[in-house]
């Protein structure tokens, strides 16, 4: 079950209970903040589930929302927090990594139960939707094409407008459903992508094993990969198949569109040999040379297990701009 689904969940027990919870999203943040635009948290007066970041300022939100909760007096509908992650500074959070982080803090009851549902069935069922949050309103909304992941903007000095399509915001897919191919699919299940696994061998037993992707397609030929596997700034792709020849079909298939990440799995050597043969043939040098192969950080992994951390952790800094 993904982060986000669980804290839904949460939030719909709790709800269906007649509970009242407070909301926190990180709007925006910038430098070294902990928290990240969309990270999510909710608190009830005597539990909570997600994170905004961490650390001290997340305590001190946490405790002043249970607060509110616990006194009627104090309660909101919905409020603005500005945390400056430096020492003595006006607003500041507590915490001294730098940067700085925006707040909506939302209060959820039980009138907002059917939406909050709405979001657990659309979520459970892969599809994304937009969540529209303002100084009034918390509600969901049809995808718009080619909108921004994230949005928002102060309207007045307590109106604001924040919008999220909620869901996995990125597509990984891997080729190949050997063990290298389970073991990262664990790993990557944790993280915030949408995994589908393809294989041409449908008795193979690590496939049968592999509970972790959200879809695995038996293909009849790696030659028609390109068919299940669109271009897109958010798609990544790992290629891990049984050997050579099957990755050169994949690498073939999937030449003329474009990634975020792709990646081959195969020792330096052979990949240098394909790479080097796909040239002569007329492949453009420049796209051939953005295939990371040897797949992976450099940390000398040996085992499936160890193949798949590196794997994820240049996934992961590819995703966040670092490499």
């Amino acid at each position: 079950m993904s982060k986000e689904l669980e804290l839904w969940q949460f939030a719909a027990d709790k709800l269906k209970r007649k509970e009242s919870l407070i909301l926190l999203i990180v709007a925006e943040s910038s430098g070294s903040s902990p928290g990240r635009q969309g990270f999510k948290m909710i608190v009830s007066h005597d539990e909570m589930r997600g994170s905004i970041g961490g650390g001290v300022m997340e305590v001190a939100l946490a405790e002043n929302s249970k607060f509110k909760i616990q006194n009627s007096k104090f309660k909101i509908s919905s409020e603005i927090v500005e945390q400056i992650h430096r020492k003595n500074a006006e607003n500041a959070s507590g915490m001294i990594c730098s940067g700085k982080q925006t707040v909506i803090l939302f209060e959820l009851d039980n009138s907002h139960l059917e939406t909050v549902e709405i979001i657990i069935f659309t979520l459970e069922n892969l599809r994304p939707l937009q969540l529209r949050i303002t100084h009034h309103e918390f509600r969901i909304c049809e995808v718009e094409t080619r909108k921004p992941d994230f949005r928002f903007s102060r309207t007045g000095e307590k109106e604001f407008m924040y919008e999220e399509i909620l869901g996995f915001k990125n597509k990984l897919f891997i080729v190949g459903g050997g063990h290298c191919a389970l073991a990262l699919s664990e790993i990557m299940t944790k993280m915030d992508f949408r995994l589908s696994l393809f294989d041409d061998r449908e008795k193979l037993n690590t496939l049968a094993k592999n509970d972790f992707v959200h879809e695995k397609t038996i293909i009849e030929s790696y030659e028609k990969i390109g068919d299940f596997i669109e271009s897109g700034a958010n798609v990544y792709v790992v290629v891990m198949t049984l050997g050579y020849k099957f990755d050169e079909l994949v690498i073939r298939a999937l030449f003329d569109k474009n990634f975020k990440y792709f990646g081959v799995l195969g020792s330096r050597a052979k990949m240098k040999t394909l790479l080097s043969s796909l040239e002569k043939e007329g492949f453009d040098k420049e796209k051939l040379a953005r295939i990371r192969t040897p797949v992976g950080l450099p940390i000398n992994s040996h085992t499936p297990e160890e193949i798949a951390v590196s794997i994820a952790a240049e996934i992961i800094a590819v995703k966040n701009g670092k490499v």
